[in-house]
């Protein structure tokens, strides 16, 4: 894919991106924009962690939400993912809860942030599978599944989350990363 097109690819998932920068109560949060390096809305798995991590936040207005991101967590990612054998240009990453969370995870963010994935599956047509990474995402999954009006059944694959403090397994979470991925690539619709 050239620039252009990827940039094309992506352009309508960074306007989505920009609608999340303004809160409920019309304050500006923090959002990184979508990887032009990704399979952007040509997409066939969506792979959905909790939410930005403290690297990608200090990169402010400058941050992507990608692979190429430094840090422990989006290391192991990579490396599973090349391991795996999914294309780059076959995924997209993103969070569950797109915008900077300080302090712990409330309820009530999984639930706005299973608002923002519903508006998010909406602009992904060829999707055919989601891999979740940690109980965070996996949840707000599964409570978009049960909790929306009509939702798009999509198959969900769970990994645990690639953060070196979940790392008491190493060996197992990224072999189990690395199955979670090579599943999602297979997947195609029935």
């Amino acid at each position: 894919m050239s620039t252009a097109e990827e940039l094309a690819d992506v352009r309508s998932l960074n306007a989505l991106a920009e609608t999340w920068r303004t809160a409920p109560d019309g304050s500006r949060r923090f959002v990184p924009s979508f990887d032009p390096r990704s399979g952007g809305t040509s997409s066939r798995v969506l792979v959905l962690m909790q939410s930005p991590g403290p690297q990608t936040i200090a990169a402010a207005h400058a941050a992507v939400c990608s692979e190429d991101n430094q840090g422990p967590a989006s290391a192991a990612f990579r490396a599973a993912r090349i391991e795996s054998g999914l294309a780059r240009g076959e995924y997209l990453r993103w969070n569950l809860i797109p915008w900077e969370i300080p302090g712990r995870i409330r309820p009530a963010d999984i639930d706005e942030g299973r608002s923002a994935l519903g508006a998010l599956l909406g602009v992904l047509p060829v999707l055919d599978a989601i891999v979740t990474y940690g109980t965070v995402a996996l949840d707000g999954v599964m409570r978009h599944l049960t909790l929306d009006e009509h939702p798009r059944l999509i198959p969900v694959i769970a990994a645990p989350h690639p953060s070196p403090a979940n790392g008491r397994h190493r060996a197992e979470q990224h072999r189990r990363s690395v199955q979670a991925l090579q599943l999602a690539a297979l997947t195609r619709p029935v």
